[in-house]
């Protein structure tokens, strides 16, 4: 400390606390709105600067010692509850915050120490300029890669790695606010330096190794993306072609059928004929598709992936109740049952590798309740199918889908989870369906 009345004390913890409260507030999520977080914050300052001012004049020996630490302890327990970012992620920006706290603190009373002897004005004067550059940088230049880096942490980084940074932090502003050293010698200027440097390297060797990971997530889910638009397309292609061999038979069929309804009246065997007729109605009724619900995308769809599962000896069960005209556009509909539907099939075809005379079955069930699309896909699956974070692991379902499914159920609100109830793989989904003036 550097002495002074009880007024510049003040000023120099409003200062402070001022500057600590608005970095954390560029890099953390707030809890509530901007009015209110803002009045959150002027009350909890006044009421620790008071607190503050008043144990100086009554203590001023320990207020030296303490008042730093109690203050910020008490700005901590609060900022906790006005972030809206999670616990972990809200203790290590507060650590970092308290770092960025350490470099304006010492580097005010460096700046006072070495070039305008001791003077607090020059402190004061000190730490706002570098409170403002600071926050100036982090605006600027590295907001939005904070929060998105706070996404990433949130989502890959594990709390035992999260404690590590924090502890590492806490340690080197430890080091740095020791009070035993007193003494202002060149080498303890070049450790507060060092210490400052190494431990701002070791955070940002960090954000850029997450950034870097989480970046790399958001490429592998554009590529699943494409794998699914590639699998789509594919089902397309099946439907098209199916279409065109079926116009081909319908053409050559139509063609023997005129040539024997022709014979038949040229020889005058009219109940030959109708007979001739009734079977052909016959065939015509066997042949006729399924028709499985009246939605004409989620029929195609799921008539394409029904014949594959078929194909492969698989059992279906289908129960499709839905209309016509569904607010949820046909796009995000077909792109969760194509990828709930490849993904049973898949996980059967990966049953069927390991004990080829087991018999699998897909039972899917899509429902309109109300504002509500209900989705339900169950079917045979391995044993072992593990699970992270709620989410089946990729090499269980075919390395796609399912965050597709995740972002498109998003959009609209849904509600979803994935169990492995002994060797039955269970997906369900609830999801609002916009009005008719928001679709």
């Amino acid at each position: 400390m550097l002495g002074g009345t009880v007024y510049v004390a003040m000023l120099r913890f409003a200062v402070s606390l001022a500057g600590t409260i608005l970095l954390f507030s560029l890099m953390s999520e707030p809890r509530y709105d901007r009015k209110r977080t803002i009045g959150c914050y002027a009350g909890l300052s006044m009421a620790l600067i008071a607190f503050a001012c008043v144990w100086y004049v009554i203590d001023w020996a320990s207020c030296v010692r303490m008042v730093a630490f109690v203050m910020f302890v008490v700005f901590a327990v609060c900022s906790l509850f006005l972030s809206g970012d999670s616990l972990y992620l809200s203790l290590y920006k507060l650590a970092l915050t308290f770092y960025l706290l350490a470099v304006f603190l010492i580097g005010g009373i460096e700046i006072s120490v070495l070039f305008f002897d001791r003077n607090v004005w020059a402190d004061i004067a000190a730490r706002i300029l570098l409170i403002l550059l600071m926050a100036l940088f982090i605006e600027k230049r590295i907001k939005r890669s904070i929060w998105g880096f706070g996404y990433y942490v949130e989502n890959e980084l594990d709390r035992f790695s999260v404690m590590v940074l924090i502890i590492s932090l806490l340690f080197g502003i430890g080091f740095i606010l020791n009070p035993n050293f007193r003494e202002q010698t060149p080498y303890r200027l070049f450790q507060i330096i060092m210490n400052f440097f190494l431990t701002g390297a070791l955070q940002l060797l960090v954000f850029r190794l997450y950034l870097h990971i989480g970046r790399e997530k958001e490429y592998q889910k554009e590529n699943q993306l494409m794998q699914m638009n590639h699998r789509l397309l594919e089902r397309n292609m099946e439907i098209l072609e199916e279409a065109l061999e079926s116009g081909r038979r319908i053409r050559h069929d139509a063609r023997h059928h005129n040539a024997v309804i022709a014979e038949y009246i040229r020889r005058g065997q009219k109940d030959e004929l109708l007979q001739y007729l009734k079977e052909y109605e016959r065939e015509l009724d066997a042949q006729t598709p399924e028709n499985i619900c009246a939605n004409t995308a989620v029929n195609n769809i799921l008539s394409a992936y029904t014949r594959r599962a078929k194909r492969e000896q698989i059992k279906v069960i289908l129960d499709v109740k839905i209309g016509k005209n569904l607010t949820v556009p046909n796009i995000d509909l077909v792109t969760i049952l194509a990828n709930a539907y490849e993904n049973a099939i898949y996980g059967c075809i990966e049953v069927k590798k390991q004990s080829p005379d087991q018999n699998c079955f897909i039972y899917l069930m899509l429902k309109k309740k109300k504002n509500k699309l209900v989705i339900c896909c169950r079917n045979t699956c391995r044993i072992e199918t593990a699970f992270k974070n709620g989410q089946p692991m990729p090499e269980y379902t075919g390395g796609i889908g399912v965050l597709s499914i995740i972002k498109t159920a998003e959009n609209f609100d849904g509600e979803y989870d994935f169990k492995n109830d002994n060797g039955v793989f269970v997906f369900r989904l609830i999801m609002n369906m916009p009005s008719t003036k928001e679709a």
